[in-house]
């Protein structure tokens, strides 16, 4: 009996530990996939010239591959959907999480659930039919498909993974913690941000970047309310993205138009795992404080 309880343990640790070997299979075939296929264009246009090029042009006679354009309307893209989104989810999973009835938090959870399970698609349209409009009417510009209609759509999008996720780290928070403060005569909203987010604080920052790479990497709902012009960032401006300069050229790229736009992942790709990499170094260095 004893024998077969470890075999079928022995099995599964296998099975799990199989399973983590294609997980990380599949992050390093990514990896190399993109190195082998961005470095070529990069090498051929000029780390200097692709990087800090303010102008993309890769259908003209003479081409010119420069993504800063890019790179900034994706750093203030997500800039601003953070700034948006976070008060606002950190806000609402304190509520859900410390504060809300059992009826309302049950609402508000499925609300929240039927929030992330809405396509992209989706957002986008709604975007493009009550957000560009009201944008262009509100603020007297030509055409409301801008940078500032991308970072609304973004700070929705993001709010289900920052609310979800701080409200589970929230719950988990041991509530001798807040007895303890609550005793020594904290008032439950003292007890609340002074005792139980500070606790939180690893899950929370985990809601913040999962939030952050949401909407570093979205790309139709972008696409559809930013106006996919190549301008330089500017809030009531039609601008593109990263994500979205790789999905609006590849289905008809060739050559080095093709080659930059891999390029263009390749730095995408990169921004991402400086942002985990931050994550992590942020964490442990608390951790060990």
């Amino acid at each position: 009996m004893k024998l077969n309880r470890n075999l079928v343990e022995d099995a599964v640790h296998g099975i799990f530990l199989l399973l983590g070997l294609v997980t990380v299979a599949c992050v390093l075939l990514i990896t190399v996939y993109l190195v082998v296929s961005g470095i070529p264009a990069i090498r051929e246009i000029g780390i200097v010239k692709f990087l800090f090029g303010s102008v993309w042009a890769s259908t003209a006679a003479e081409p010119k591959y420069g993504i800063l354009p890019f790179i900034l309307t994706s750093v203030y893209g997500t800039a601003g959907a953070i700034l948006l989104g976070v008060p606002v989810g950190f806000l609402t999973a304190v509520y859900l999480a410390k504060m809300a009835p059992k009826s309302v938090k049950e609402i508000m959870g499925q609300a929240v659930s039927m929030l992330a399970g809405i396509p992209s698609v989706v957002y986008g349209l709604v975007g493009m039919m009550v957000l560009v409009p009201g944008i262009r009417k509100l603020f007297h510009v030509p055409d409301g498909a801008s940078l500032l209609a991308a970072i609304v759509v973004l700070a929705i999008m993001i709010l289900p993974s920052i609310i979800k996720m701080s409200v589970t780290a929230l719950e988990a928070v041991p509530k001798e913690y807040e007895d303890a403060s609550l005793a020594l005569g904290a008032t439950p909203e003292e007890t609340w941000f002074r005792v139980s987010v500070p606790t939180a604080k690893s899950g929370i920052a985990a809601a913040v970047v999962l939030g952050v790479g949401r909407a570093i990497g979205e790309a139709m709902a972008v696409m559809m309310v930013a106006g996919n012009a190549a301008n330089m960032p500017s809030l009531f401006q039609s601008v593109r993205f990263l994500t979205t300069a790789v999905a609006s050229e590849m289905s008809y790229s060739s050559g080095l138009q093709r080659q930059a736009l891999f390029s263009i992942a390749l730095v995408l790709f990169l921004f991402i795992m400086l942002i985990n990499a931050a994550l992590n170094f942020f964490l442990k260095g608390e951790k060990q404080g």
